[in-house]
């Protein structure tokens, strides 16, 4: 059974930075795509930002230049700093772990961004 645990949100001003964390156990980290992703209230769950196997990272128009995913495979680990945040990145985030044949999701993360 494969687990992904996030950390690393909280309330951070507007402007402020945080990088969250995404730990997977077991042995497909290497071998998935890792995504991040976002869900408002009463909006639809959002791809922010993703990551191949190989660290093609990928992001969605309203996070780039702002976000940056990397990936640590030697400790099965992918991260999402976040900078300049805005009020409208306040969301509870998600991990993602996919292949062709697979997804697991982590259990999210609030993030806030209010002054």
């Amino acid at each position: 059974q494969v687990q992904l645990v996030e950390s690393g949100g909280g309330l951070v001003q507007p402007g402020g930075s945080l990088r969250l964390s995404c730990v997977a156990s077991g042995s497909i980290f290497s071998r998935n795509a890792m995504g991040w992703y976002r869900q408002a209230p009463g909006k639809q769950r959002e791809l922010v930002a993703s990551i191949s196997s190989g660290g093609t990272a990928n992001y969605a128009d309203a996070v780039k230049g702002r976000f940056t995913i990397s990936r640590d495979n030697a400790e099965n680990t992918v991260y999402l700093q976040m900078n300049n945040l805005k009020p409208e990145d306040t969301a509870v985030y998600y991990c993602r772990a996919f292949s062709v044949a697979t997804s697991y999701w982590g259990q999210g993360t609030q993030v806030t961004v209010s002054s």
